[in-house]
């Protein structure tokens, strides 16, 4: 089923909850091991990013099938930009944090795996077996650049994605956050 002006289609839906509440989940994480040097939890945040890119790119897939969910009411144009530049900004992200958060640590040589199942071992020094040797320092510090920039604009994309949906909900009363919860809006 496509979606509707009415009513999302049940793929949206799953796609647009599994995938949001996953980043918000992971950049909290990032943050929090950022601050406090948590090294135990990177193998954690990495699986968890490597599995969400399946799901990232089913929904980059999907939207470009089905297209963009018509709006539930029609609003200003400056509402009607700003919520494109914010799906947007988010879609793109959904798909740069994980795909550099990969570039940095497999580039990076800390290896890649999922919950301990490897795809692409570590390059530890033979001479030093304490010591990761990167496979390529310009791409992994590329990564790292585009992690940590995706990963503040989609703070706030995701703050501003709250607030318009908050709107939409409480001011608006125009059944958005309705038919994102898989409800039917009035015909």
């Amino acid at each position: 089923m496509k979606d509707t002006k009415y009513k999302l289609s049940s793929l949206t839906i799953a796609l647009h909850w599994i995938i949001g509440i996953t980043i918000i989940g992971l950049l909290a994480l990032g943050k929090y091991m950022e601050s406090n040097e948590a090294y135990a939890l990177y193998d954690i945040h990495k699986s968890i990013g490597m599995i969400i890119i399946t799901f990232v790119l089913a929904r980059v897939f999907w939207r470009i099938l089905n297209g963009w969910p018509e709006p539930a009411s029609n609003y200003s144009n400056i509402e009607h930009m700003t919520a494109k530049v914010v799906h947007w900004t988010l879609i793109l992200g959904t798909v740069a944090l994980p795909i550099s958060g990969v570039l940095m640590s497999g580039a990076g040589g800390h290896g890649l795996a999922i919950f301990g199942w490897e795809l692409l071992a570590e390059n530890i020094d033979p001479n030093n077996l304490e010591e990761v040797v990167p496979l390529n320092k310009t791409l992994a510090g590329l990564g790292h650049e585009i992690h940590e920039i995706t990963g503040n604009v989609m703070i706030i994309a995701i703050m501003l994605h709250l607030f318009g949906a908050l709107k939409h909900h409480i001011i608006d009363k125009d059944g958005t956050l309705k038919r994102m919860l898989g409800k039917t809006i009035g015909e």
